[in-house]
């Protein structure tokens, strides 16, 4: 009898322990707080760190719609991977891995990124543009690019028309930067009715080198001193 006391008395403080996480009031397992950095839920990730700026179910909002089908056909993953640990410099991307000083870690990171990657869709039509240029671009070529295919929302000039506003703002010009300007102008925002470059000339899509010199022009109207008729000294 007394060689079974230690084995009933380990069964009843199991029992105890059992019964003590069923007491009433007491949150199930299921219903208790995750801890952030053990948070692995897309959508509670992406609510947490990204809506903000690319809106519900990344359909744009301040920022470009992440799952726009022509952007995730021209970013991939390593792309995605990086913006979201580093950010973009010189632009409000901000980094969000720990890495880099944000919250996020590395397996969070990349939560993230498969999950953004889950809204791609086929793409129909012409491949796009590369995401990057591999030329500087000739900004002569690229004001005729923007006349022909910008100019009917954003005026001849850039500096707005009957369907959108300055594209050449001094302001504006320095807060996006070179590839900020050629992913918009290769995705396109449907969000707010900015076509792709499939749609931005009638008839025909805009061939990578078109993209490159529209940039190089826009880039040309940058001044120093954004924001301020001259410059102070």
């Amino acid at each position: 009898m007394k060689a079974r006391l230690p084995l009933a008395s380990m069964m009843l403080a199991a029992a105890t322990f059992i019964a003590c996480d069923a007491l009433p009031g007491r949150p199930k397992l299921e219903h208790r707080e995750v801890r952030p950095d053990e948070q692995e839920d897309f959508a509670h990730l992406f609510a947490q760190n990204c809506v903000g700026c690319h809106g519900r179910e990344g359909k744009g909002n301040a920022a470009l719609a992440l799952a726009n089908p022509v952007y995730l056909a021209i970013a991939d993953d390593a792309l995605l991977r990086r913006v979201i640990t580093s950010g973009v410099a010189g632009t409000q991307m901000p980094a969000f891995a720990r890495t880099a000083g944000g919250m996020l870690t590395d397996k969070q990171v990349e939560i993230l990124v498969q999950g953004i990657r889950g809204w791609a869709q086929p793409l129909p039509g012409a491949s796009p543009p590369p995401y990057a240029a591999t030329s500087a671009g000739d900004a002569g070529r690229g004001a005729q690019v923007f006349a022909a295919g910008c100019a009917s929302c954003h005026g001849p000039e850039g500096r707005g028309g009957p369907k959108a506003g300055s594209i050449v703002d001094g302001s504006y010009l320095h807060l996006v930067s070179d590839q900020g300007l050629r992913t918009t102008v290769i995705a396109g925002r449907p969000e707010i009715g900015q076509p792709d470059w499939q749609s931005a000339v009638a008839g025909r899509a805009l061939s990578g080198e078109e993209v490159t010199d529209v940039v190089a022009w826009l880039a040309s109207l940058r001044t120093a001193t954004p924001g301020q008729p001259y410059p102070s000294h």
